[in-house]
């Protein structure tokens, strides 16, 4: 009788221990239990822990809790202003209610996937390659919103969306490089010009201010030539004003003629007078011009002439 209660009594530890075996479970801190009884869901979520479910009528499914990054694989599209492009993205997601991830949904990182890559095409369609270039927080914002609507009816919440890459065709490629090519090009003429203007304004005032003092013009060619001999250079280039040179010009020829008369006095005084050329003789009219006509009365008569 002994023995029989004693095989009785191990019996039942060992079942006992089989059915615990079986029926325990545990849930890690970043997990939550769903329990399906009888294919029913218990309205009772477990928490992280040691939990009990009942053998054979219970199913516990393990929901990650935590914040769950997926990439978005490359989507091809056409963008509004008739550019091809290839985008892709992440996501990043997390469940806040187990029950809904499990009942609602069958595969709910699937479904998220495929939500994020008709979004992506979608917002590519909507936007020009300027705001996918330049503006992606907007569009980041915009596709947050487009997943995160049927998204909380799976029990699960986007945390945020990220555009990666924008990847564009090579001719457009070239195409950017030269108009930003030209754009800083015509910002570098620009710049130029207005430094110019502004030098030449700048250097008209210091004309003014040397032309009341001449001085001052000496003293500026003095500070030239003495930056110039800092450099430790052989040749020295000596800038000579205009106005110098047209000063010794002008001596130059005054003392050139000065120099021809006076030789031409001194070689007058030296030689004798040069005898004065032959004239031709005066024809009566040259003659009358210079002796007077005789009076009438003084004439002879008209008898008396031979």
């Amino acid at each position: 009788m002994v023995e029989e209660l004693v095989t009785a009594g191990v019996a039942l530890a060992c079942t006992g221990t089989v059915y615990l075996m079986a029926a325990a479970r545990v849930v890690k801190q970043y997990e939550r239990g769903v329990v399906l009884r009888l294919g029913r869901l218990v309205s009772e979520v477990r928490e992280p822990g040691f939990t009990m479910i009942v053998p054979i009528v219970d199913r516990l499914r393990k929901v990650n809790m935590q914040i769950v990054t997926m990439p978005v694989p490359a989507q091809e599209g056409i963008t509004r202003d008739n550019v091809t492009v290839r985008v892709d993205a992440v996501v990043y997601f997390k469940v806040v209610d187990a029950a809904d991830a499990v009942i609602r949904v069958e595969d709910y990182r699937f479904a998220v996937s495929q939500m994020a890559q008709t979004s992506l095409r979608s917002i590519i369609g909507k936007s020009e390659l300027d705001d996918l270039l330049s503006n992606r927080e907007k569009l980041n914002q915009g596709l947050e919103l487009m997943m995160d609507s049927p998204a909380i009816g799976w029990g699960v919440t986007v945390d945020r969306v990220e555009i990666k890459d924008v990847s564009l065709p090579e001719t457009m490629k070239r195409s950017m490089a030269r108009q930003a090519e030209a754009t800083r090009d015509r910002r570098a003429r620009v710049i130029n010009a207005d430094a110019e203007l502004q030098a030449s304004k700048k250097l008209a005032e210091a004309a003014e201010a040397m032309s009341d003092q001449p001085a001052a013009l000496q003293l500026r060619l003095l500070q030239t030539v003495v930056a110039v001999a800092a450099e430790k250079n052989s040749t020295l280039v000596l800038p000579f004003p205009v106005e110098l040179l047209r000063f010794l010009e002008r001596s130059g020829l005054q003392a050139q003629a000065e120099t021809a008369a006076a030789e031409a006095e001194r070689d007058g005084g030296r030689r004798p007078a040069a005898p004065a050329a032959p004239r031709a003789p005066r024809t009566p009219v040259e003659h009358g011009a210079e002796t007077a006509l005789p009076e009438l009365a003084d004439l002879p008569p008209v008898e008396d002439l031979p």
